[in-house]
């Protein structure tokens, strides 16, 4: 019998054993210094050649503006990204990947996010997908609250 009053332990397991095969297939690709929770950061930035005003990296991934400082502040140490003033206000700041950082990309996203969706997927038809991710975004709404 499932037990329902574990949703928040079942839940914070699965993202750790996810966190931990991310950790183990950056290690593979001696990607070391990179960690996943750099990974929003770096998809948005893949979907976003032009860069991101610090502002949008701070709601879009729902970490608060210390946390993506500090993200951003290690990535660019590691010479993934670089930033810079927006030429037209100088409040914002852009971040924008480097070249090392776009070399980042067929791992991230073509090796290590397919292996994570197909091991999380395994077993699962497209409509079970569709559920269990409305599903979810209905508990995130619920805790949102």
């Amino acid at each position: 019998m499932i037990n329902t009053n574990a949703v928040i332990s079942v839940i914070a397991n699965i993202h750790n054993n996810a966190n931990k095969l991310i950790v183990d297939e950056l290690k593979k690709h001696n990607l070391t210094g990179l960690a996943p929770s750099h990974g929003d950061i770096l998809i948005l930035l893949y979907q976003n050649e032009e860069g991101v005003p610090m502002n949008k990296i701070t709601s879009t991934i729902n970490k608060d503006k210390s946390t993506v400082t500090a993200l951003v502040n290690k990535l660019e140490k590691m010479e993934f990204l670089t930033k810079f003033k927006h030429e037209h206000d100088s409040r914002s700041t852009i971040v924008k990947l480097t070249q090392k950082g776009h070399e980042t990309k067929p791992i991230v996203l073509d090796q290590i996010s397919t292996k994570l969706l197909d091991k999380t997927y395994k077993g699962f038809s497209n409509d079970e997908k569709i559920l269990l991710c409305s599903l979810l975004e209905k508990v995130k709404d619920n805790l949102n609250k």
